[in-house]
């Protein structure tokens, strides 16, 4: 397994909109595919996710969309946690083509037993808490 904090994938034919460029729910699944290697690094995994019941699941989220991604293009997410709490989690993904940032998401995430939030396991949130970074410039942030 590769760094949790990077995700790598590459634009695919379909995924392409009318304008010739990378369409937007697209922007969405490759940011969701860099949680999802996150939440395995951490323990959050599919085993963990049979055996409890319990997952990480996302309650708010801000894309910025900055630039436009052309056909076949390389993309590496850069992912850091922004903050842990005992139930929940904030989460910012850079989307990156070429050594630029094309894309941002910001997410809230909240960890879910039995249909409520509940506390993660310590284990995970520690886990987490290595991951931590300083506030990016345009976190929290709302459209205006």
């Amino acid at each position: 397994m590769g760094d949790p904090l990077t995700h790598h994938d590459r634009v695919r034919p379909e995924w392409i909109d009318y304008n010739g460029h990378l369409s937007e729910p697209y922007y969405v699944l490759v940011f969701g595919d860099a949680t999802s290697a996150l939440m395995d690094a951490v323990g959050l995994d599919a085993a963990y996710r049979t055996a409890t019941g319990a997952s990480l699941y996302t309650v708010e989220a801000h894309v910025r969309y900055l630039r436009e991604v052309a056909p076949g293009a390389e993309l590496t997410v850069r992912t850091s946690v922004l903050t842990v709490g005992p139930k929940k989690v904030r989460l910012w993904h850079e989307l990156h083509v070429g050594g630029e940032v094309v894309a941002t998401e910001e997410l809230l995430c909240l960890h879910v037993a039995g249909g409520r939030s509940s506390p993660m396991p310590d284990a995970v949130a520690e886990k987490f808490r290595a991951y931590l970074a300083p506030l990016p410039e345009h976190a929290g942030r709302a459209i205006a």
